[in-house]
């Protein structure tokens, strides 16, 4: 092959793999409690994490792995990142990219927790990691400040779907 086709390919495979790459959309509190309160039967498994945060980055992959075990079910995975938006490009999506996650990401950009904290849950003290598991149709909501281990995880997302 000659050099001119090799980097024809090159170029070609590296397009591809951009244009695959995971998207992570930067949302504000209103939006994320818009999407949190639509009253479908869907359970959601919302993940509040930092690229900081040791215990969020060791869970992450029980989380992103919940999206393939649960693809067929009505069952939804949203990380949210807690970073702050100005490190979207030099922290979060490399991160992404890294760690090839499945899961929806997104970023909230929000700045003061005073004002989004109780928004999002009144127990929430603002520690990290923190999920949330809601089904609106079934009235359903349980919240969890700690870090999961797979099993655990597992354990808690199958209690709460029963």
């Amino acid at each position: 092959m000659n050099k001119l086709k090799f980097i024809a390919l090159l170029a070609g495979l590296l397009l591809t793999a951009t244009a695959h790459a995971q998207q992570v959309q930067v949302i504000k509190l209103p939006e994320l409690q818009k999407r949190l309160s639509r009253p479908t039967d869907t359970t959601y498994v919302v993940n509040f994490w930092a690229t900081w945060c040791g215990p969020c980055v060791k869970e992450l992959p029980h989380f992103d792995k919940l999206t393939t075990t649960y693809k067929n079910q009505k069952v939804k995975v949203l990380l949210v990142s807690m970073d702050y938006a100005s490190q979207l490009d030099k922290k979060v999506m490399p991160f992404v990219a890294k760690n090839a996650l499945k899961s929806e990401v997104m970023l909230l950009n929000e700045t003061d927790p005073n004002l989004y904290l109780a928004k999002i849950d009144p127990k929430w003290t603002g520690s990290l990691p923190f999920t949330l598991l809601l089904n609106n149709a079934r009235h359903k909501r349980q919240t969890f400040e700690q870090e999961f281990t797979a099993e655990e995880l597992q354990k808690q997302l199958q209690a709460f779907m029963k």
